[in-house]
């Protein structure tokens, strides 16, 4: 598959993060990785949580190298020297989500701490719900997140998502379903 086109918000960048950058990053190749994606990645990652998560996105792309404009984008902050300061996407294709829904798409997103609370979560939430609309006629989004994890928990709601259900993840435990159905 060719390279992925950024998608940009208002503030931000999504950069596709390509099966090349992936693997530069989780084998500490940093350089290689910053270069590739033309960015700057912030210290101390990948933590645990993102290499597992890194490593199954990675096995999906090499699987599959169609679907890597669907799996995981690095938000970057194009004003502060390209810094990543967090990562968005959907869990797979259409179809790939924890309801197994055949037309949804699952999103999930991680802002790093510094960066927290200036709105860029529900920014990169919107603009990627969006794209997926406009480019491929996704109206259906599912979200999983954390009973515990209230500042995800009021992102969802104020973004319409409705709470639905709840499922055990082996990853990552208890989780509240929420959906988002966009009229047309």
């Amino acid at each position: 598959m060719g390279l992925v086109p950024p998608i940009v918000s208002e503030r931000l960048e999504l950069v596709s993060m390509s099966p090349e950058f992936v693997d530069a990053f989780l084998n500490d190749r940093r350089g290689e990785a910053e270069a590739a994606a033309e960015l700057r990645l912030p210290e101390g990652l990948p933590d645990p949580h993102d290499r597992r998560f890194l490593e199954a996105r990675l096995r999906q792309m090499r699987e599959r190298p169609e679907i890597q404009e669907w799996l995981v984008y690095a938000v970057v902050l194009p004003e502060a020297k390209r810094a990543m300061i967090g990562h968005v996407g959907f869990h797979g294709p259409p179809g790939k989500n924890a309801l197994e829904v055949a037309d949804a798409l699952e999103v999930g997103y991680t802002i790093f701490e510094p960066y927290r609370r200036r709105g860029y979560a529900a920014e990169v939430v919107r603009t990627l719900i969006e794209w997926a609309l406009q480019k491929h006629g996704i109206r259906r989004f599912i979200a999983s997140i954390s009973p515990e994890n209230e500042p995800s928990l009021a992102l969802a709601r104020g973004l319409g998502f409705k709470e639905i259900g709840r499922h055990w993840d082996d990853e990552d435990g208890d989780e509240l379903e929420f959906e988002l159905r966009l009229e047309g």
